[in-house]
């Protein structure tokens, strides 16, 4: 009767999951792109901020997909101590699309304490825009043509003061393809779109490698010294926007891609061990909460359909299962993935919870992430 009992917890949940109002499962909320927004657009508006560090093998691509967004397209680029050319790269692939992209390279100063290295170099690129409309670029992240001036239409249609993209991350190996659907997944559940995108509800999300914001409210809220030390920036950005009254949206997209691989799964734990123990604020009630969660809603079902003492549990466990395949297909089908990938969601989630487990540990230690070769140490209570 405990495993039934288990399993029968476990369906319910997924049966909330799936009749939420909110839709955390669905992939509804996405920036398409019309035949009009296609071609090139007067982006006298915007200018582009792409902070960068070692990114001399994605920035020329990155350049390209911009250049070809339409004219007057104002793009700074903060190179961030570098030590791979990626400053020079970067002048190189702005001269070979001539006139068509404005680029001022900005040589980044050493990171001041208590900063995050990207929070600094978008600060110092900040510094330099008069422009009214920011876009946030992650120097890895290409744009299909008419992007930028899709963004700016759903902003000035539906008066949002931002609008972020969760861009279409690489899914080609092994391992891109068991967790990179779940990543966005999980992302989902945690920050339901529809629930950030109404004006009534209090959540607030967003994607940070892309983001389009009008200026006057970026420096409003503070940017980007008020959370200089975040390791979510992107959430906190878009609460202290929220917060503020502005309205805001974020959606997927097939047109804006992200080219940097996760070719094993070393590079999924460093990837997610850099933030996951800050997503809980650092609390062991909450990791010990997460624990007990995940293991209910993504393992019972199993132990149901092959420990189960009988045909109860094994039905129950299978229709849970059946409620779990059908709360991912969409984002199993976002990516083009075979139906099949559906029932590896549980094996992604215990990956998932492992490499948060060591973010907490790395955090006892007394390293709260590290990225791009730097340490960020614990922060004090």
């Amino acid at each position: 009767m405990l495993v039934v009992g288990f399993a029968a917890a476990a369906l319910a949940a997924w049966l909330a999951v799936l009749l939420l109002p909110t839709r955390p499962w669905s992939t509804r909320e996405r920036l398409d792109l019309t035949r009009t927004e296609a071609a090139a657009a007067d982006l006298r508006q915007v200018t582009v901020l792409i902070p960068a560090r070692n990114e001399a093998a994605a920035i020329p691509a990155t350049l390209a997909a911009l250049a070809a967004q339409g004219t007057n397209l104002d793009v700074i680029l903060i190179d961030d101590e570098s030590d791979d050319g990626t400053a020079a790269a970067a002048e190189q692939a702005a001269s070979a699309v001539g006139r068509s992209l404005d680029l001022t390279v900005v040589r980044g100063q050493a990171l001041p304490a208590g900063w995050g290295g990207k929070l600094w170099a978008l600060e110092q690129g900040l510094a330099r825009v008069d422009r009214d409309w920011c876009l946030l670029l992650d120097a890895e992240i290409t744009l299909d043509p008419g992007v930028i001036g899709a963004l700016l239409d759903r902003a000035l249609r539906d008066d949002r003061a931002m609008v972020s993209v969760m861009a279409r991350l690489h899914c080609r190996g092994f391992w891109e393809k068991l967790l990179v659907p779940p990543f966005v997944y999980f992302f989902k559940l945690l920050y339901p779109f529809a629930a950030v995108n109404a004006t009534s509800r209090r959540t607030a999300a967003a994607a940070g490698g892309c983001i389009l914001i009008r200026t006057e409210v970026l420096r409003e809220a503070g940017a980007f010294s008020a959370w200089r030390d975040a390791l979510i920036d992107d959430c906190t950005l878009a609460a202290a926007v929220k917060r503020r009254g502005y309205r805001i949206w974020l959606g997927l997209s097939e047109h804006v891609v992200s080219e940097r691989g996760y070719p094993d799964l070393r590079s999924f734990r460093r990837m997610v061990s850099r933030s996951a123990f800050t997503q809980l604020r650092y609390s062991w009630l909450l990791l010990g909460a997460v624990i007990a969660l995940m293991l209910l809603v993504f393992v019972a079902p199993w132990i149901g359909v092959f420990a189960g003492p009988g045909l109860p549990a094994r039905a129950v466990g299978g229709v849970a299962i059946l409620a779990m395949a059908a709360a991912y297909w969409p984002m199993v089908r976002f990516y083009r993935l075979s139906p099949l990938w559906v029932l590896c969601l549980s094996a992604a989630a215990l990956l998932y919870l492992a490499m948060t487990i060591e973010s907490a540990l790395n955090y006892a230690r007394g390293n709260r992430a590290e990225w791009k070769g730097r340490k960020y140490a614990t922060r004090s209570p």
